[in-house]
């Protein structure tokens, strides 16, 4: 255990110390990374690839210290005992994880045994003090007398009302129904849509002008996590991510939109009607947006779309579906060919539907079963000479050929709000392992009186408060114009640690833990799906994440 003469800024200054020697050892090896991957001067995508593994774990490096930087900040502000003590812990187990991971490989990542020894013993006292069974364990009691209470969140007051309210919304009305809808596979009931839409929750990032809660002249990133968290805290598949879909589309009008469209769709967005979905993904090419194929072929009045797309989350609810298409048949245009559509079509509860409208072809839909995120269902959808209006194409016939831009400007804020999901899926497991860890009796002592418990519950209090620090930070940079690559580091680190604490939260519940009665199952088959969508963490640590860290290596 720490000395209890060391002050909580004395912690922080020993665990900045420790996290800038990591720093340095990643630096160095993306250094050498880039050495091997330029050809030319340039990036070699070719040479990049033959070293996915390093990428990978470089990338995942990086994000964990960026998590530990964010807390640092946060703890450093705050000034909270518990806070730098839960800060302390993380940083000397990412320091330790990393420090892991780049001495498994030496060769691979150029550097030597001797690099990483100096790393891990000029901060041996540091590491060894928040590392010890008996400072976790302290830890884990501290949390188990407190609660859910991870320390002061420093929310501006607009944020903390805005908490608050939805916080008691998921607690009073989407709790009560989560587990109905996850384990009969329902549709969201009316139940929580309808109030959804009286709260304005679909207009958070449409502004006031546009009939929005959005300021006209700023983004709110840092409002959307916050309300995205407490839904995701009482349900991911039946409230948490039902923002998310009109947050891309509203984000690809104004990009790109006509006015007259801007005006005509962005009013009705805000209110929920009609709701939303967001069709890319197709079977062969999910990442890889460039390859789509869907064809949208001109014909008098407007275009005929044929092919298939898969995963369209909320696609049978919704009313309208944004469609990437291909409208330069030549596949050497590449993401230079798509043009996005806004395809109308009728509401549907269903598991499968079908349209046949008056101008011809037909739209059918089939939800795709699913081990978790129920709820709103994502289909598998056919266009078969499917109509749609020439004024449906967004951005007009100046938009033709840009719908990739117009996609990725809507997927802009995807990564950081799914790390907000992530936070709130796991603060929901954490929640009840605590609970758990008081009732559950072994051997004649509640299972929270155990060392090995309190050290679990110590460790997904600090990895959980870790990545709500960067998930906020990484949202206060978007909503000053910057961060777009720290959003991309605080999705996969969050993701992946979501599916490890919703591990321990069942793990602490035993064999009821495996039952599809106690919410925790649920949180566990949920979070699984967090790593995937909003782009695979493989993708977006290979061809996002070290990219960038090579372009910007010395």
């Amino acid at each position: 255990m720490t000395d209890v003469s060391t002050t909580g800024g004395q912690l922080l200054e020993q665990a900045t110390r420790a996290l800038q020697g990591t720093q340095g050892l990643i630096d160095r090896a993306l250094s050498a990374l880039k050495a091997k991957t330029l050809d030319g001067g340039k990036l070699s995508n070719a040479k990049l690839d033959a070293h996915q593994l390093v990428s990978y774990e470089l990338s995942l490096c990086w994000a964990e210290c960026c998590a530990a930087r964010f807390m640092l900040d946060h703890s450093g502000r705050c000034q909270d005992e518990f806070t730098s003590r839960l800060c302390a812990l993380f940083c000397a187990e990412a320091v330790t994880a990393c420090c892991a991971r780049l001495r498994a490989r030496l060769a691979d990542f150029a550097l030597a045994d001797a690099d990483i020894a100096a790393v891990l013993h000029d901060n041996t006292v540091f590491l060894a003090s928040q590392l010890s069974a008996a400072n976790i364990a302290a830890i884990g009691q501290d949390v188990i007398d407190r609660g859910a209470n991870l320390g002061p969140d420093l929310l501006e007051e607009r944020y903390t009302m805005m908490r608050d309210t939805f916080h008691k919304f998921a607690d009073e009305v989407v709790v009560p129904l989560a587990e109905e809808v996850h384990r009969h596979d329902l549709i969201i009931p009316d139940a929580i849509l309808q109030p959804l839409k009286e709260m304005g929750v679909f207009g958070l990032s449409i502004p006031e002008s546009y009939g929005g809660l959005q300021e006209d002249d700023r983004e709110d990133t840092m409002g959307m996590i916050v309300v995205t968290e407490e839904l995701s805290r009482g349900s991911l598949g039946a409230a948490g991510s039902l923002i998310t879909r009109p947050e891309i589309l509203a984000r690809a009008l104004l990009k790109g939109g006509t006015e007259e469209q801007k005006q005509h769709w962005l009013p009705q967005l805000a209110v929920g009607e009609p709701l939303c979905a967001v069709a890319v993904t197709e079977p062969n090419y999910g990442s890889d947006v460039a390859g789509v194929k869907l064809r949208a072929s001109p014909v008098e009045g407007g275009w005929k779309l044929n092919g298939a797309k898969t995963w369209c989350t909320f696609g049978g609810k919704a009313g309208v579906l944004m469609v990437l298409a291909r409208t330069n048949p030549d596949p050497t245009q590449g993401y230079r060919g798509l043009s996005m559509f806004l395809v109308e079509k009728p509401s549907s509860d269903g598991h499968e539907f079908e349209v046949t409208p008056d101008t011809g072809g037909k739209l059918t839909g089939r939800a795709i079963a699913t081990i978790g995120y129920r709820g709103m269902h994502s289909y598998e959808l056919f266009f078969d000479d499917f109509f749609v209006p020439a004024d449906h194409m967004l951005g007009g016939s100046e938009g033709e050929g840009k719908g990739f831009y117009f996609a990725m400007a809507g997927f802009a804020g995807g990564r950081i709000q799914t790390a907000g999901r992530a936070v709130g899926v796991m603060r929901a497991a954490f929640e009840k392992a605590i609970s758990y860890s008081k009732e559950r009796v072994v051997f004649s002592h509640p299972i929270g009186d155990y060392q090995l418990t309190r050290v679990k519950l110590a460790r997904m209090a600090a990895h959980l408060a870790a990545c709500r620090q960067i998930t906020y930070g990484v949202a206060r940079l978007m909503d000053a114009g910057k961060g777009d690559m720290e959003a991309s580091g605080a999705k996969l680190f969050t993701c992946k640690t979501a599916e490890w604490v919703t591990r321990e939260a069942l793990q602490i519940h035993g064999g009821m833990g495996y039952a599809e009665e106690v919410p925790v199952s649920r949180y566990f088959v949920d979070a699984r799906v967090l790593s995937i969508f909003e782009g695979a963490e493989e993708t977006l640590a290979l061809k996002v994440i070290t990219r960038s860290l090579i372009e910007n290596a010395a």
